[in-house]
């Protein structure tokens, strides 16, 4: 069964006027939700109890099946025990004025008005007692379909099936021999029927708010933290391309100095070099200068690789982690590039051990492969993934970022015998 979309409750027309509209008299609001309750249209709401679990689903279809049962068989009964109605007049207006129960969490409008019509036909037509012209469980019924009329309409329509309701159906009761007191007390009644289901309705439609919220809270949050990573990538990559462009720029300058006897075709063509080396590398520090406004002075620092390991491990132990490196492999010169990247993935990952597994032992291990440089970082802290933190997992997003931005491999989660695990595999490129 698909889930049922949860219906406006007193909002605004998403594409309404952009001046808001007059206020409405009341009796124009009144006349306006009796049409509403009254005349089919084709989007009449429907109800939301149903909850999305089908284990959940089932009891409660089958409950309704069982009321709608019970109801309609007691409307049907109790006439012809009770009055000796006959049979046959009976079942229909037991039908009629119970029956719509089967329906009414789908349709609650649909159901509400079929049970209005044969109750009011009970009244008008076979008004044999003077006190109770309906069955006790037709009017129970009607009061269950009032509260998923309730649960799945707006206000103005729930006041015009609530003033329909006692006008139209209480009202020739009282005049056909009901007592008046009697009318109030049923009255009451539904009144608080209908405010009870507008209550529960008007809850499930905030919480049902608030969880899309959340979610969009959530995704913003993510896209926050992809952008920052990538300005902060961008930032790190501008000093890498400004080393080698300012070599470039210096080695073709040189090159005559260097080589007296150069041809003049070769001078020009390192000129040339020269030239677009100082314009490329001047066009990169405009484009990336708006990006350090904001930490211009963190950023003129050098950027760090894994020659600071050491100051990393320090910092983790200060904070309450047991940690250990090891390197495998004979250590070789690595791109700027890579060099940072793996710094950055090991940074990150003692800041999360530390932040949801504190007091942890955490293992690094910097590997020097035939292609590619495997860092791996484990703890063995009991602890809550990154998405079910408070940190959202913004960590791994920045992990994530740098690796495709390497053309490397990165996997994060928990570890089998407990902890956690974060293994990056970057491949070298070109190194300095």
């Amino acid at each position: 069964m698909t889930d049922v979309p949860l219906p406006p409750r007193d909002e605004p027309a998403p594409h309404g006027p952009l001046r808001p509209e007059p206020a409405r008299h009341d009796h124009v609001r009144l006349v306006q939700g009796v049409r509403a309750a009254l005349i089919p249209g084709p989007h009449d709401p429907r109800a939301t109890m149903l909850p999305p679990p089908m284990w959940l689903r089932v009891p409660i279809l089958l409950l309704m099946l069982a009321m709608t049962i019970g109801f309609t068989a007691g409307s049907i009964a109790i006439p012809i025990e009770v009055d000796g109605r006959p049979p046959g007049l009976s079942a229909l207006f037991g039908v009629l004025q119970a029956g719509p129960l089967l329906f009414a969490v789908r349709r609650p409008l649909a159901a509400w008005r079929i049970a209005a019509g044969g109750l009011l036909a009970g009244a008008l037509l076979v008004h044999d007692t003077a006190f109770w012209p309906w069955p006790v469980t037709a009017f129970l019924a009607h009061l269950v379909i009032l509260f998923f009329v309730a649960l799945a309409c707006d206000r103005e329509t729930l006041v015009g099936v609530g003033a329909v309701t006692i006008a139209g159906l209480i009202g020739p009761a009282v005049l056909f021999g009901m007592p008046g007191w009697f009318g109030a007390i049923l009255g009451g009644i539904v009144l608080m029927v209908l405010a009870f289901g507008d209550a529960v309705g008007g809850r499930r439609t905030a919480e049902a708010i608030l969880r899309e919220q959340e979610e969009l809270r959530r995704q913003d949050l993510a896209r926050q933290a992809v952008l920052e990573e990538r300005a902060r990538i961008a930032r790190e990559l501008h000093d890498v391309v400004a080393h080698h462009m300012s070599v470039i720029a210096m080695q073709a300058e040189a090159a005559p100095y260097k080589i007296p006897e150069l041809p003049d075709a070769a001078r020009h063509t390192f000129g040339v070099v020269r030239d677009a080396a100082r314009e490329a590398l001047t066009e990169t520090r405009r484009v990336v200068g708006l990006l350090r406004s904001d930490d211009e002075g963190a950023e003129r620092a050098p950027q760090p690789g894994l020659d600071r390991m050491d100051d990393l491990v320090a910092t983790a132990r200060r904070s309450g982690l047991a940690v250990g490196v090891t390197v495998v492999g004979l250590p070789r010169p690595l791109a700027v590039g890579v060099d940072l990247s793996a710094f950055r993935i090991v940074q990150e990952s003692l800041s999360n051990a530390a932040r949801y597994a504190p007091g942890a032992r955490v293992a690094i291990e910097i590997r020097y492969g035939h292609d590619r440089l495997h860092v791996a970082v484990t703890d063995d802290g009991p602890r809550t993934t990154p998405e079910e933190s408070h940190g959202g997992g913004h960590g791994l997003v920045g992990m994530h970022e740098r690796v495709a931005m390497l053309g490397g491999a990165l996997t994060a989660g928990a570890r089998a015998e407990g902890g956690w695990s974060v293994v990056a595999e970057l491949p070298y490129g070109d190194s300095e």
